[in-house]
Formats: structure tokens, C-alpha cells, sequence
């Protein structure tokens, strides 16, 4: 039952679980793609982009809660697609769900809580970045109405 949890606002306070959440997703987006693998500062870059966004207006960073511990992130901004319409979208960048918190609806509640911030920021539309080959998140998203627009190709320069 999820009515015992909380989704909010993530707060300063919230950093250093923070960075544990964002840093377990990084490392799992790695284990999907070696072109994903975390650098060795990997905890120093998220702190610094966590800080960033956490103050920022740009950004939606959300959590969800059990007991007064964070156990899932999300974190999203409104981006100016100037080429296209509709022309503002919200991006969903990361989100990670500790493992024992999944399949409990928390994941849907939590994107429709960031759509709904969004969409107050302007956003008439929604846009999720994972890696390919993580087929569990697609098959979230997809559940949620979501499909893919574009992809992105990489290539190693040596």
C-alpha cells in the first residue's frame, strides 16, 4: 500500500542520501552500457550536480519517503526545444527507485507528481532519458503512455 509513503520536494538536507541514490543509478546505467561507466569522482560530480539543481527553479527534484528516509529520486527541468512543437518539454534525467521500493506504484505516482510540476513550469510534453538496453524502464515508460521519438547513437573516438 503506498499511502503510507510521501513524494516531495527534495530538500538540502537530503544530499547525502541523495547523492547515494543518483550514484547507485549511474552505476546501474554503467552495467547497461560500458559508454555509461561512472568516472572515479562519480559521488563528487553528483553532490555538485545535486546542489545545483536542488537550488535551482529550473529543476524538479523529487523523493519519495518511508518512515522519514528518502528511498527514491527523481529529477527533471523544463527544456526550450526551439526547432519543435510543442516548443517546452519537461525532461525526466534520473530516476531510481531503491529495489525494495519497486512495484508498488510509487514509480507512477512520482512521474505524475514531476508531470504535474512541469506542466505548471509551462511543459506540454514529457520526455524520459535511460539507457537503451535498460528494457525495464522502457517498459515503464511505455506503460506510461510514453514512446520514442528520437534515438542517440554513440561511437568511441580513439
Amino acid at each position: 500500500m503506498v499511502d503510507s509513503f510521501t513524494i516531495r520536494r527534495a530538500r538540502k538536507d537530503d544530499l547525502e542520501r541523495l547523492v547515494d541514490l543518483v550514484s547507485r543509478l549511474k552505476r546501474l546505467n554503467g552495467e547497461f552500457d560500458s559508454l555509461l561507466t561512472p568516472t572515479e569522482d562519480l559521488e563528487r560530480e553528483v553532490s555538485k550536480y545535486l546542489e545545483s539543481a536542488i537550488s535551482s527553479d529550473d529543476y524538479v527534484v523529487l523523493v519519495v519517503e518511508d518512515g522519514g528516509k528518502v528511498e527514491g529520486v527523481l529529477i527533471a527541468k523544463v527544456v526550450d526545444r526551439c526547432f519543435y512543437k510543442p516548443r517546452m518539454v519537461g525532461q525526466i534525467s534520473d530516476f531510481y527507485i531503491m529495489p525494495e521500493y519497486r512495484r508498488r506504484g510509487l514509480g507512477y505516482r512520482m512521474v505524475e507528481e514531476a508531470e504535474r510540476i512541469l506542466r505548471s513550469k509551462g511543459a506540454e510534453m514529457i520526455f524520459a532519458e535511460f539507457p537503451v538496453k535498460n528494457v525495464i524502464a522502457e517498459g515503464f515508460y511505455r506503460n506510461l503512455g510514453f514512446r520514442e521519438i528520437t534515438g542517440i547513437f554513440a561511437k568511441e573516438v580513439k
